[in-house]
């Protein structure tokens, strides 16, 4: 097979009158979209023209009120959707302990029959990570246990014991529920190859995003890993914990953090963030509204010159994104006598995002079907105020041309000839280059309130050019 560009097949007779069908058809429906009315602000100077004047009044409140009401729902809707919303802090106390084996002080000496003088099993240790999450009940009444500060070692023994929690805490949340990955690291001083006494567990792939934690396999769903090594002295090891969230939180860059004011937040919170610093401040440009002016900490965050674009807050955002430092748990594994006497665990406390009991209540007026309905309709009512506003437009030039005829016929007529004539030759492109009635005239180059270009007859007319088909 050739590695060049392949024939195309020719399309036959229906295939190319079915395709310029296709195309005829969107034109028009092009056309259509080009001529339907789109303004719904009530024309300037109608009160001066109707009998009844505090309609006008009364319209334009409707339409605040109506702007204030969408703005409010979908706020609304956004806070339910946000884990502010959805989510709460609670606890979840984690156990560290650790077991030994075949140590020295455990062993009853030789046998002095044997030819064998070593030992036959060799010292090992087994520790033990467990956690559990917290009832209420359980934050209110331990008191001897300071919570709220993840990765800080408590005294060991406080707070009841894992069986206790257990049975107070519901099945829905379980301690690898709350991390995608646990590392254990040694301390590496102590031993030739340290990278033989790493300890590494991470969360399977889910096979579906929304997979009940009842549906989780054994590998993603328990209270307690336990691992076992070699080893006769004590040592020091530290628990990396990484945590899942959805959304992702991030560790926020110094040069962002200073802007928003947050050191950890999500994406949306920072973007969110960096918008009202700019509406704050009033660094959105007045007539390009997607530029906005960097001041000195904006320019560290845009990083592009002086003017930045609000389309790409997420992109400037982006690159300030850190992912969280993991929390780190230390331990010391305890093999001496004296301390396996009475062991105590180690305990810490650390504040994990819970999902509120009251997600699947609020969830379905979210994915409501009759939500999506009624903006149909709603669309369709702004559809026909529209056209009712440019009826009111067009009444609106009618009662001024007959106003203004009737004021002073003579002179009236003489310049809405004359300006009917500039219309026509801009339309028909035949005006010259010359001054006065023509279409370079001072009178064309003016802009503003009461220029031509603000007449119905200019709207029209390029209404009428952009709707062309070429």
């Amino acid at each position: 097979m050739s590695s060049g560009p392949h024939p195309s097949v020719p399309l036959t007779q229906a295939q190319l009158a079915q395709q310029q069908q296709a195309q005829a058809h969107a034109s028009e429906l092009a056309k259509r979209r080009s001529r339907k009315p789109t303004d719904k602000n009530m024309p300037d100077g109608v009160e001066d023209s109707i009998v009844d004047t505090e309609g006008v009044q009364r319209y334009k409140d409707l339409k605040d009120v109506e702007r204030r009401l969408d703005a409010t729902m979908t706020r609304k809707r956004l806070d339910i959707v946000d884990k502010a919303i959805l989510q709460r802090y609670k606890t979840l106390r984690v156990w560290i302990s650790n077991t030994v084996e075949d140590q020295i002080w455990q062993s009853n000496g030789l046998n002095v029959d044997t030819f064998d003088f070593a030992p036959s099993m060799e010292a090992s240790y087994r520790v033990k990570i467990e956690g559990c999450l917290l009832d209420d009940e359980d934050e209110n009444d331990d008191q001897a246990i300071e919570t709220g500060n993840p990765g800080k070692a408590e005294q060991d023994g406080a707070g009841p014991s894992p069986t206790k929690a257990k049975t107070h805490t519901p099945h829905k949340h379980r301690f690898s529920h709350f991390f995608k990955a646990l590392t254990v690291d040694f301390d590496r001083s102590r031993f030739r190859n340290g990278a033989e006494q790493t300890v590494e567990w991470k969360k399977p792939d889910p096979t579906s995003r929304n997979q009940p934690n009842a549906n989780l396999p054994a590998a993603a769903d328990f209270d307690e890993l336990t691992f076992k090594r070699n080893g006769d002295e004590n040592s020091n090891i530290t628990i990396n914990l990484h945590r899942q969230e959805s959304p992702e939180t991030y560790q926020l860059s110094p040069e962002l953090a200073e802007v928003v004011d947050m050191t950890e937040a999500t994406q949306q919170e920072a973007v969110m963030g960096l918008w009202e610093y700019i509406k704050l401040l009033g660094l959105q440009e007045d007539e390009e509204k997607r530029n906005f002016r960097c001041d000195e900490l904006l320019k560290k965050v845009v990083k592009r010159g002086d003017v930045g674009y609000i389309p790409m807050l997420n992109e400037y955002v982006t690159q300030h994104l850190r992912p969280l430092a993991p929390i780190r748990l230390p331990y010391t594994i305890r093999i001496d006598e004296e301390f396996h006497k009475d062991p105590q665990p180690t305990i810490y406390d650390i504040q994990v995002p819970v999902e509120d009991s009251f997600r699947d209540s609020l969830l379905p007026l979210i994915n409501n079907p009759q939500y999506a309905a009624m903006l149909k309709d709603v669309t369709a009512l702004d559809d026909q105020l529209a056209r009712v506003i440019q009826a009111i437009a067009v009444s609106k030039a009618k009662h001024s041309f007959f106003t203004s005829l009737s004021e002073d016929p003579a002179n009236f007529v003489k310049n809405w000839l004359s300006s009917q004539k500039r219309d026509l030759e801009v339309i028909m492109g035949e005006a010259s280059r010359g001054g006065g009635e023509h279409a370079s005239g001072d009178e064309w180059r003016r802009g503003g309130k009461d220029s031509v270009w603000t007449t119905q007859n200019a709207r029209e007319s390029v209404n009428v050019l952009l709707s062309k088909q070429r």
